[in-house]
């Protein structure tokens, strides 16, 4: 970047037209975010005070940011965490960044179960960051979860997430590939297993390509094959009446519903998120 400009005005400009000529999505808000971190401030902050002169530190780490997203590291990886379900999850290098789609998972749980005071067990597989686990007990008051993840490090993530949002004392976590070693008559299962093949891997952003996780990201078998691992044991440790949810890549929904009704599962409509693609697959153990 040029001469430090100082002002939070000079800032937003300068550092918007730098995002915005190198091509980047959303130059605009992701100035206001990298500069209100900066600063330590809300991006409210930057609206009320557009004449606020940063000091030197503040600058240097505005531009060092700014630097980083040139290289199109995401924001929420910059900054180290990232809003899902209106809750703010910290994020690392090692987990699978929370993503507005996957919110729809929540919101298929709570329509198939609608009691949100019952006293249930929740089992989330490949918890990443926690945050589907995390949402879902922030909900479900009264029920306990389980977050298993193969990832030790993505471990940490999720239980610095549960301290920091009061949930510590219902939730555990534990390293495992999919259900293995595992019992117990599950109320909720929930799950975003790596869903992209390897033959798409070229076509991803580079934000999702450099900066998350493969092992969060790829399947074998056209990004089905930890579908058909995880689904019939999933199903083996569902309670009566158990909900099993899962998300679904573009146009998997089928291949999945295939799945469950395989394994035995009463299948359900599958939901679709807000760009209208069938995102949450649901499937009910019969009594």
């Amino acid at each position: 970047m040029a001469e430090n400009p100082k002002t939070i005005a000079d800032c937003l400009q300068l550092g918007g037209a730098q995002l915005s000529a190198a091509g980047i999505d959303n130059a605009r808000l992701d100035v206001r975010l990298l500069l209100a971190e900066a600063i330590s401030k809300e991006t409210s902050y930057l609206f009320g005070y557009p004449e606020k002169v940063l000091n030197d530190k503040e600058f240097d780490h505005f531009q060092s940011m700014i630097d980083k997203r040139l290289k199109h590291e995401p924001v929420s990886k910059i900054i180290g965490r990232k809003e899902f379900w209106s809750l703010n999850f910290r994020v690392s290098h090692d987990t699978l960044d929370p993503r507005p789609d996957s919110e729809t998972l929540i919101e298929a749980v709570l329509e198939s179960v609608p009691d949100t005071t019952k006293a249930i067990k929740i089992l989330d597989l490949g918890t990443g960051t926690g945050c589907l686990l995390l949402a879902l007990l922030s909900e479900f008051r009264a029920a306990q979860g389980l977050g298993v993840d193969i990832s030790d490090k993505a471990l940490a993530v999720a239980k610095e997430n549960a301290v920091s949002l009061g949930l510590s004392d219902r939730v555990s976590f534990q390293a495992g590939d999919w259900c293995e070693g595992l019992v117990g008559d599950w109320d909720i299962i929930i799950s975003n297993p790596p869903y992209i093949g390897f033959d798409e891997k070229m076509a991803l952003s580079p934000e999702v390509l450099n900066y998350d996780p493969d092992l969060a990201l790829f399947a074998d078998n056209n990004g089905m094959k930890d579908y058909e691992d995880l689904i019939p044991q999933a199903e083996a440790i569902l309670g009566e009446d158990g909900l099993l949810v899962i998300e679904a890549g573009q146009g998997q929904a089928d291949g999945i519903n295939a799945l469950m009704s395989g394994a035995g599962l009463v299948i359900y409509p599958p939901k679709k998120d807000l760009g209208g693609i069938s995102r949450a697959c649901v499937g009910r153990k019969s009594i």
